[in-house]
């Protein structure tokens, strides 16, 4: 399967030649970063979540398990349910399903992109390996569904904003699409990947888990609505494409989106500035996936003048000089961000825009903090442009 690159085919803007001046060469900025990486990722094997037991889990061994974040034990009385501490993250929840999924998603997209740049099937086969141990191996595989995320101890064994846990996978599922072209990719693991994707959509836009986070007011709102497109697009569900474009159009932008381009609940948080490019991230990549000649979400604005273009115009300032942020500093990890985010180049080259360009180009690709890391899970753009 050919996959389209919507940022080069579908853009507004003319002659091609401008375009090709703007739009930079990120197989070549990229190439030793991903060829270096990828040669540690060769050496390693694919480990999923079977790898850990999830003892406080009421699912079995095959089925994720998250734990709430900002949920503690009560000084009061230990032994009851834990109570809420907005922004501030438990060191005793549960994390090592959602620690091997990000480091799943980082050696797919990681192989995929130097088979991208390279050609070479070694890089190929390595990521398909672990393809097939998260999806289609019986012993190893994930449950695709996301009954477990999120639990609270003493009060929930799952909960829809768990979803947001999977936005790793999709990536994952744009690697997919590169990889189809390789020769070592056989049809019958290739068709088992992609029922698995097939199947978990259609999890999280039917059980009421994925109903509640659909109808979130914030990033996970947003997040719900990229996971969508991407896993609609990688099993061509084009019914679930279009209904992800028009809760795009009529749902997240006039539902988060102030007038100044602000992101009025990510700005009520306790991380104002890690949750404001989070959900950027998410919408920038919405557009990215889903923009077409005839709908191009690129360019789509309200009455008002909202659309993704003054979002991004409204948070590039604080990323390009973070001391300029006017409102409060997250309450942790403030210190660790910005980080090199895709949103900027892929704005960048649709609004045909070097600042955006540059300043991606000057931040840092890799970020070592773990938090930053799950909330970052578009790492190589190679992928996503030509």
């Amino acid at each position: 399967m050919s996959f389209r690159f919507p940022v080069m085919t579908l853009l507004f803007f003319s002659p091609a030649a401008v375009i090709q001046s703007v739009a930079p060469d990120v197989a070549s900025i990229d190439r030793d970063r991903i060829l270096e990486a990828a040669e540690q990722w060769m050496k390693e094997s694919p480990v999923t979540i079977t790898a850990y037991r999830a003892l406080r889990s009421a699912g079995g061994r095959n089925e994720f398990y998250s734990e709430g974040d900002y949920w503690w034990p009560n000084p009061a009385h230990p032994d009851s349910p834990y109570v809420q501490r907005d922004g501030m993250t438990n060191p005793g929840i549960f994390v090592k399903h959602r620690e091997a999924m990000v480091r799943f998603s980082k050696a797919v997209s990681t192989l995929a992109a130097a088979f991208r740049v390279t050609g070479d099937e070694n890089y190929a086969r390595r990521a398909i390996a672990h393809l097939t141990a998260w999806f289609v191996n019986d012993s190893t595989k994930m449950v695709p569904h996301l009954k477990y995320g999120q639990a609270i101890k003493g009060r929930v064994t799952g909960r829809g904003i768990g979803i947001i846990d999977t936005i790793h996978l999709i990536e994952v599922a744009r690697a997919v699409e590169v990889l189809s072209d390789a020769r070592s990719f056989e049809e019958r693991d290739l068709q088992g990947v992609k029922q698995w994707f097939a199947d978990y959509l259609n999890w999280m836009t039917t059980h009421p888990y994925g109903l509640d986070e659909r109808e979130t007011k914030n990033n996970h709102a947003t997040w719900w609505v990229a996971q969508v497109a991407a896993f609609a697009r990688l099993t061509e569900n084009h019914e679930l494409q279009d209904f992800a474009c028009d809760r795009f159009k009529s749902v997240l932008i006039p539902g988060q989106m102030s007038k100044d381009g602000g992101f009025h609940h990510e700005l009520g948080r306790t991380k104002p500035y890690n949750y404001s490019i989070f959900n950027l991230e998410g919408m920038v990549l919405i557009c990215q996936m889903l923009s077409t000649d005839k709908d191009n979400l690129w360019r789509f604005e309200l009455p008002d003048g909202r659309g993704v273009r003054k979002a991004v115009e409204f948070l590039h300032p604080y990323l390009n000089d973070k001391s300029q942020w006017p409102y409060p500093r997250d309450v942790m990890y403030f210190e660790f961000y910005p980080a090199r985010h895709p949103f900027l180049l892929f704005a960048g080259i649709a609004y045909q825009e070097h600042k955006y360009i540059n300043l991606w180009k000057n931040l840092g690709p890799d970020p070592s903090n773990a938090e930053v890391q799950r909330n970052f899970p578009i790492r190589q753009p190679v992928l996503w442009v030509k």
